[in-house]
């Protein structure tokens, strides 16, 4: 190591400017203040001012060998072992995906759907499919009043992830393990809201992907043949078939090349009140539908 000194500043710079060839200033700025944060327990204003403490030699080692691996392209989610979602820490493994942000604002769609138009005791009955870290099931669990939340994925070591992440953020989900493509694994229940951020990406596209998801997260949890990208989409929705409430509603997040492919789905398949949603980036992200039997034309925002 080349350090000039073991002041925070000096550190900081250093791996900064280290790592700004790849990442460019802005980000590697970015994931300097996360390191330190996550290793050293200093904010990047504390670091600039110049006026904080020493950083020890465990603490440098921690923060050259988490660069080393970011200069790999592995993902600061799973380097710290961390990721936000809906303002809480999660754990993250390279056995789940790392939350993303059009995932929150899903939640916050449900929530928001929820909180607005149910008012029974003792609350709502919600199913996750394919679960992973369990950033859906949870959130909705902490913030929709009473809700009843089981969770579902295929991944024995994805769900002990999504267990300690309930246990460690203080909610009582019912993890299940299954696969939803084969229907005697199908959970047995009605649930008011079944929701699921499906495997989507096409093996066609993984050539638009970055290295840092392709290299390092889970393909269990992100791809689907070419020939049959809407397979998850169409067994979750059989299962919904059977499994939603009178009036329940399902939610997805989907791709957003293929809505028109799931629109013709989901109405084939006799769902209604379609309403497709963007997201932040303006894209067609999510889309929420039913099983009642009332205004079929599909809205967009």
């Amino acid at each position: 190591m080349k350090v000039s000194s073991n002041k925070a500043i000096d550190v900081y710079k250093y791996y900064r400017d280290l790592l700004t060839d790849l990442y460019g200033l802005e980000e590697s700025s970015s994931l300097m203040a996360i390191l330190f944060d996550h290793f050293v327990a200093l904010k990047r204003h504390e670091i600039l001012s110049g006026s904080a403490r020493r950083i020890s030699e465990s603490e440098l080692l921690k923060i050259h060998f988490a660069c080393k691996e970011l200069l790999k392209q592995r993902p600061i989610q799973y380097i710290i072992g961390t990721a936000w979602f809906y303002g809480e820490a999660f754990k993250v493994t390279e056995a789940v995906l790392i939350p993303r942000q059009e995932t929150e604002e899903l939640c916050d769609w449900i929530i928001k759907d929820s909180n607005a138009a149910y008012k029974k005791e003792p609350g709502l009955s919600i199913l996750d499919i394919g679960t992973g870290s369990g950033c859906i099931a949870i959130t909705l669990k902490k913030n929709i009043k009473n809700a009843s939340v089981s969770a579902l994925d295929i991944s024995a070591e994805a769900l002990k992830v999504a267990r300690e992440n309930a246990a460690s953020l203080n909610v009582d989900i019912n993890f299940l393990e299954a696969d939803i493509l084969k229907n005697d694994q199908w959970p047995v229940g009605h649930f008011d809201i079944i929701v699921s951020n499906p495997p989507y990406v096409r093996e066609l596209e993984k050539e638009l992907m970055k290295p840092n998801v392709l290299d390092h997260e889970p393909h269990l949890a992100l791809f689907v043949d070419n020939d049959a990208p809407l397979v998850f989409y169409e067994a979750i929705a059989r299962f919904a078939l059977k499994s939603l409430t009178e009036n329940g509603k399902l939610y997805f997040e989907i791709n957003e090349s293929l809505e028109n492919e799931m629109k013709l789905l989901l109405e084939t398949l006799g769902f209604s009140q379609l309403e497709f949603k963007k997201d932040m980036n303006n894209k067609f992200r999510m889309v929420r539908c039913s099983l009642k039997n009332q205004n079929k034309k599909t809205s967009k925002k």
